[in-house]
């Protein structure tokens, strides 16, 4: 970083004894708020938590129980091992989620009416007197109970997901196994690492933490004076003068939190024993773990590479650069040279703008207002009927034609948007377009970009037809069995045995990562405000009628799969003559 001229300096120190004053009345008036609402959003966070933990904890108990029994991806001995680790899991649970929920209403009722005052003032913002005593009052309360709403979703409706998942299963080859006779020399491996790690890491992270507390003071100190970083935005200067002041307790976290990592870390050797069926391997990935770590602190610190304390092999593969005295995943920070010829890191340029980039919540909020619009499309085509509406309402599993078919059936339309465009990323909607370079950086994003990323090529290499699309469209839509969804489907001459199954596995794939999604947290909550729209759609419509019924909505979807499929064919002319479900899918249709 350059030191920045004697002008700007002046000019930087006196904006920032004049944002002073302002600073300490928003401070003053967020913490009023923060005193005044804490109590009241920790009481509904913390009734609330708790009830949910302890009513559901039961049940979760039994079934966590029944679906291990059941699965049949492990075996006996594997089975037996996850039983008491569930068991010690759900003790946990109950202990620290009760407590837990205490301080995270505290935490919450406090900061956030202090992060909204500050809100309140930030750029774009219209009447920001009356906003600074409005902005983080209500909005605290009702996101008190939006918190424990979505606590409910995950605890019920994401938990018995995943359970399902569990014991539905099944196995490609034979169930897993352990290997009883590597336990013996796993657990010394596991005993040997920990105390060694624990005690190596604890001495690095205290030698170390001086460093971490001055070069921390002094990058800090150099933003504020060049009003970079952190200091750009002016929402942003008391949160980033407070790190100032609280850098001290930062630092201190990062010591424990070493410590606690050597607790994992030295454990795992019990794992590498077991792979590697060698008690030396273990011992050696333990002596190794304390070089890893004093290597990693000082990249991260900007020291010295390398380290003093050896790197042993660990790993039989002799490819396995990692498992002795090689580079880590970051060569480029351990080696030298690279370092020499390596450019600065690029500041953030806004603060705000970085945070407002794309993000998995932003991602989320469009995914849902894509079904919204392409929703209401199908529900007025008569695709989406009444009873899929009333079956996701209940709760039911049914056809998962809204909770499941319909996000693939976006998603769908995006990565044909993007295979059409010879896009290197995902084209959504409105023709914003993701990239590697651009998309959040998030492992859970990365968990589904990647592999629609796959699945864009894979359906650019298939050059589907026109028809073909349709057709696939349909079957992402209509989650269910092939056999159960040939009235819904469109009928295209075309499809030969290979397409048919080439299209049923697109399908899969994307209800299964649409199905992955609808565990995340508020995506239940997302979901409802989804079907009340589309409910209300749909009764409007109808023109208020009495919804149609089952067989009803069968005719209907099967005209509509009619007319997609003599539109294939180009035997659109006769459709009123000669098909009398089509003739109701018309009518429908009509306004």
């Amino acid at each position: 970083m350059e030191p920045p001229s004697s002008s700007r300096l002046w000019a930087s120190l006196w904006t920032f004894i004049k944002f002073l004053p302002y600073f300490c009345g928003l401070f003053i008036l967020g913490l009023i708020k923060g005193i005044l609402l804490c109590p009241w959003a920790c009481l509904i966070m913390a009734i609330g938590i708790s009830a949910l933990i302890l009513g559901l904890w039961p049940m979760h108990l039994i079934w966590t129980y029944y679906c291990i029994i059941r699965t049949r991806m492990v075996g006996p001995v594997v089975k037996l091992l996850l039983l008491v680790a569930a068991t010690v899991i759900l003790i946990l649970w109950l202990i620290v989620g009760i407590p837990g929920s205490v301080l995270a209403g505290l935490l919450y009722g406090f900061l956030a009416p202090i992060m909204a005052t500050f809100d309140a003032v930030g750029e774009g913002k219209e009447n920001t007197f009356v906003h600074c005593f409005v902005d983080g009052t209500w909005s605290t309360i009702t996101g008190s109970c939006t918190v424990v709403r979505d606590l409910k979703d995950m605890l019920f409706h994401s938990y018995f997901s995943i359970m399902d998942d569990l014991r539905l299963q099944t196995p490609c080859g034979k169930p897993y196994e352990i290997r009883l006779l590597d336990i013996p020399g796993a657990l010394l491996s596991a005993a040997c690492g920990l105390i060694l790690d624990v005690i190596m890491f604890t001495l690095i992270a205290i030698y170390k933490c001086p460093v971490m507390l001055f070069k921390g003071w002094k990058r800090l100190i150099q933003d504020l004076i060049g009003r970079e970083g952190p200091f750009l935005e002016t929402a942003c200067v008391p949160f980033a003068g407070l790190a100032i002041l609280l850098w001290p307790f930062a630092v201190l976290g990062a010591v424990l939190a070493s410590i606690l990592s050597s607790i994992p870390l030295g454990l795992f050797g019990a794992v590498v024993a077991y792979q590697e069926s060698s008690v030396v391997m273990g011992l050696s990935y333990a002596v190794s773990s304390v070089s890893i770590f004093d290597e990693y602190t000082n990249d991260v610190l900007d020291m010295a590479p390398g380290s003093c304390f050896p790197r042993l092999k660990y790993r039989k593969q002799k490819n396995e650069d990692s498992s002795h005295g090689g580079q880590l995943s970051k060569p480029g920070s351990f080696d030298k040279e690279n370092q020499e010829g390596k450019k600065p890191l690029n500041r953030v340029t806004s603060f705000k703008n970085s945070m407002d980039e794309f993000n998995p919540f932003k991602m989320l909020d469009h995914l849902f207002a894509e079904c919204k619009r392409q929703g209401e499309v199908l529900v007025n085509e008569g695709v989406i009927t009444m009873k899929d509406i009333q079956e996701t309402k209940s709760g039911k599993v049914g056809s998962g034609v809204l909770n499941v078919g319909l996000p693939a059936y976006v998603i769908l339309n995006a990565l044909l948007r993007s295979a059409k465009s010879n896009s290197n990323g995902l084209i959504l909607s409105d023709g914003t377009e993701i990239t590697s370079d651009n998309r959040p950086k998030s492992t859970l994003f990365d968990w589904f970009f990647d592999p629609l990323m796959i699945i864009k090529e894979q359906i650019k290499a298939e050059n589907f037809t026109e028809e073909e699309e349709e057709c696939l469209k349909m079957r992402v839509l209509m989650v269910g069995e092939p056999s159960n969804l040939k009235v819904t489907l469109p009928h295209v001459p075309s499809l030969n045995e290979r397409k048919k199954a080439e299209i049923d596995a697109f399908a899969r794939r994307l209800q299964g990562i649409t199905k992955s999604i609808s565990r995340y947290p508020t995506s239940k909550r997302r979901f409802d405000v989804l079907v009340k729209s589309l409910l209300s759609e749909l009764e409007r419509t109808m023109g208020g009628s009495a919804p149609v019924n089952g067989s009803q909505a069968l005719r209907l979807r099967g005209g509509i799969a009619r007319m997609l499929s003599q539109k294939s064919v180009g035997k659109t002319a006769n459709i009123m003559d000669e098909d009398p479900e089509a003739q109701v899918a018309r009518k429908a249709l009509t306004p």
